[in-house]
């Protein structure tokens, strides 16, 4: 499958989808299903193998090329979130979920994002 085929991507954002559709089913109901060790349906392990690129988007901003190029090592960049919103998560291009910041408990100069919303 190349980049360019279109069959190929759609035949991913299928699985995306029904992975997704999967993922709201765990979270509604609390925890793991019974059918298989990781809590979806018998097919659920073509799903579970399928790679995909997870992004927590912080925010975005937008600027001129001239303001692009004039950064440097020590410059900020003002994006249009602000501290306390929510984060998005975003699973090949896809907006999935939103979170929270949050520090994790077993290696506290590490964050990650707990999920208070599924996209629906």
């Amino acid at each position: 499958m190349t980049k360019n085929d279109p069959a190929g991507e759609q035949g991913n954002d299928e699985q995306l989808n029904q992975a997704i559709e999967e993922l709201r089913g765990v979270l509604h109901d609390g925890g793991q299903r019974a059918d298989t060790p990781h809590g979806g349906p018998a097919n659920a392990d073509l799903v579970m193998g399928i790679p995909v690129d997870v992004q927590i988007v912080l925010g975005s901003a937008e600027m001129p090329v001239s303001e692009l190029m004039a950064l440097q090592k020590g410059s900020t960049v003002s994006l249009d979130r602000r501290i306390g919103e929510p984060v998005d998560v975003v699973v090949n291009g896809r907006r999935i979920a939103r979170g929270e910041i949050t520090l994790l408990e077993s290696d506290p100069s590490r964050f990650g994002v707990k999920l208070t919303e599924i996209a629906g």
